[in-house]
């Protein structure tokens, strides 16, 4: 059983690198996508099997191919300063689907340059499988606006792109192209000036749950719940999820499992000996899954020394 808050093992006894990273069901198998940042790693899958979660490959790295779309938007994922040193860009919370309508799993990410925080950009990269090498489509900004941290939904036909904007004071919601490579519309922003990121959604019973953290950085803080009978509706006011540090983890993804529980998983930044040290140490990050009790207006967090479901 996996322990919430410590670093998971693979089948083969290797530290897991997934973070803030999303749940991808297709063709019967469930696979595992987040942060991989070792080496010129970016992010990597894992596939879901009887002995545990087994490490198929790392989907984006460094030296991933790249190639340009019909979207003006910038290829690099190495930036060279006045040094000459070449500093790596960072990639966050990667999320993937399957677009039906061109055959390919198409990742939408937060893109940084690795200096400095002030690109605040998504980023697209596209395969022909779910645990291949996805090739690069750059880096833009929506409509001109800022996008940090985000994740996809897709609600019957229709996909939206999640995104903190507007220096993390709003949460902005799009609606993609058929081929998921690009926005089609701006549907509205969501909680204005509160400071949401690290969004997480899921629809059950004809509603819309999204949970968000505040922005604290790496240090957890206390999430938040909100609940919806549309995507371009109203939502509800904030609403506290958990304590007030969210059970010590901020929100990566919500999933249904197969006996129609909701799954909240996040990461837990620094590891168990974060809050006490207050040193971050990315290597020792570890997960966390909780299940969430949902009526259709109020959620709780449930909490556990057992990872839920997992």
């Amino acid at each position: 059983m996996m322990k919430n808050g410590e670093k998971w093992l693979d089948v083969d006894g290797k530290p897991i690198e997934a973070h803030g990273g999303c749940r991808l069901n297709y063709g019967g198998k469930i696979y595992w996508y987040g942060e991989d940042r070792t080496g010129d790693n970016y992010v990597s899958c894992y596939e879901k099997t009887a002995k545990g979660w087994k490490f198929l490959n790392n989907v984006l790295t460094v030296n991933s191919p790249k190639q340009p779309t019909r979207v003006k938007s910038d290829l690099s994922l190495i930036t060279e300063v006045a040094s000459g040193e070449k500093v790596h860009a960072i990639i966050e919370r990667p999320k993937v689907l399957y677009c039906e309508k061109t055959g390919k799993f198409v990742m939408w990410m937060h893109y940084e340059n690795g200096v400095d925080r002030k690109c605040a950009r998504c980023a697209v990269a596209t395969c022909d499988t779910p645990y291949g090498d996805f090739v690069y489509h750059g880096s833009f900004n929506p409509y001109g606006n800022d996008s940090r941290d985000c994740t996809l939904f897709k609600d019957g036909e229709k996909v939206y792109f999640f995104s903190s904007s507007r220096s993390n004071l709003d949460m902005h919601v799009y609606l993609l192209a058929d081929d998921y490579l690009n926005v089609n519309k701006f549907i509205g922003a969501l909680f204005s000036n509160e400071l949401r990121e690290a969004p997480a959604i899921i629809k059950k019973n004809g509603k819309y749950l999204i949970v968000t953290s505040y922005c604290t950085g790496w240090k957890p803080n206390q999430s938040t719940f909100s609940v919806s009978d549309s995507i371009d509706g109203v939502f509800s006011v904030n609403q506290n999820l958990g304590d007030e540090n969210t059970y010590f983890s901020q929100s990566a993804f919500l999933y249904e499992n197969e006996q129609g529980d909701i799954v909240y998983f996040g990461d837990r930044w620094g590891g168990n000996d974060f809050n006490k040290t207050g040193v971050f140490d990315y290597a020792k990050s570890g997960y966390c899954a909780y299940k969430i009790e949902f009526d259709g207006k109020t959620a709780t967090l449930i909490r556990s020394e057992d990872a839920f479901n997992e």
